[in-house]
């Protein structure tokens, strides 16, 4: 079975990791989109699998959470009729959790934004995890049920809502058009245990939906760029978080997340990535 050079892998997949599309990364790597699709497939299987093995047991104090839009096949609006409601056409949302202390996602989960994905997101999250944490979320009502179902009083959260003023005649014009309108004020919510006020926040968790809409080119707004299909979806999330978590220093920790939360006693490169993925596709050849 032919296999790419090993610098080929890496250029590819630092490609996608840095926010490049699929069609680009094929021409500046010089390979085939099937190629790279059938690259990022296997890396998307790996990183899941690896994450979801490494990320046990951690001891994350303050996490925040939110869920970040995009959409496969096509906007809602443009399904067609024999696909109407049918999950992985149209809306897709992607749930999101961050340690606030160490910047690490320890979990998440794409689905639809409703009760039954935000309560399994939940769970997926409380196994990870050994403390009571303090949580905070926005002002969903799919939270106020999922929250309480999973962890009942045995947590400290907070719903942080936002408020935003829209200035006179400030979208009328085009370069205002898609700016977000200034926050006026913010109303906090304690809705279990006793949450510190000082740490009731969701600015970490809306920061990273920022940068994964700049290094994913599918979540990019405004643009005909989106997921064809929800599998390469969910594997380009995968590569995205386990680049995030583990290989990319971030700036202020001066390290990567996973070293901040002693899941890794070192920054990983891609060359690593790569060995994981061959040392996981071993072990299944194996059995």
């Amino acid at each position: 079975m032919n296999k790419l050079p090993l610098a080929k892998r890496v250029l590819i997949l630092t490609a996608l990791a840095e926010g490049n599309s699929m069609r680009s990364t094929s021409r500046m790597a010089g390979v085939s989109m099937n190629t790279v699709v059938k690259l990022l497939i296997d890396a998307g299987y790996a990183c899941a699998r690896y994450q979801h093995d490494k990320m046990k047991n951690l001891a994350c104090a303050r996490v925040q959470v939110d869920e970040i839009w995009s959409f496969c096949y096509s906007k809602q609006k443009n399904v067609p009729a024999d696909r109407k409601g049918e999950f992985g056409y149209g809306d897709v949302w992607t749930f999101v959790g961050i340690d606030a202390e160490t910047k690490l996602v320890p979990c998440w989960l794409v689905g639809e934004r409703d009760w039954c994905y935000a309560t399994m997101f939940v769970k997926v999250l409380a196994s990870r995890l050994t403390n009571r944490i303090q949580l905070t979320t926005d002002g969903h009502k799919m939270y106020l049920s999922a929250v309480p179902n999973v962890y009942g009083n045995q947590i400290d959260y907070a719903i942080l809502t936002k408020m935003y003023e829209v200035l006179g005649g400030q979208r009328r014009h085009p370069e205002t058009r898609y700016s977000p309108g200034e926050c006026c004020g913010t109303d906090v919510t304690i809705v279990s245990g006793n949450p510190e006020p000082e740490h009731i926040s969701t600015s970490y968790i809306e920061r990273q939906n920022l940068t994964m809409r700049m290094r994913m080119r599918r979540f990019t707004r405004l643009t005909n760029a989106f997921s064809k299909k929800l599998e390469n979806l969910e594997h380009a999330v995968a590569l995205y978080f386990m680049h995030y978590n583990f290989i990319r220093v971030h700036q202020t920790l001066r390290k990567t997340p996973a070293m901040a939360a002693g899941i890794a006693d070192h920054p990983w490169t891609v060359e690593d990535l790569i060995a994981m993925m061959e040392r996981l596709e071993s072990a299944v050849n194996s059995n």
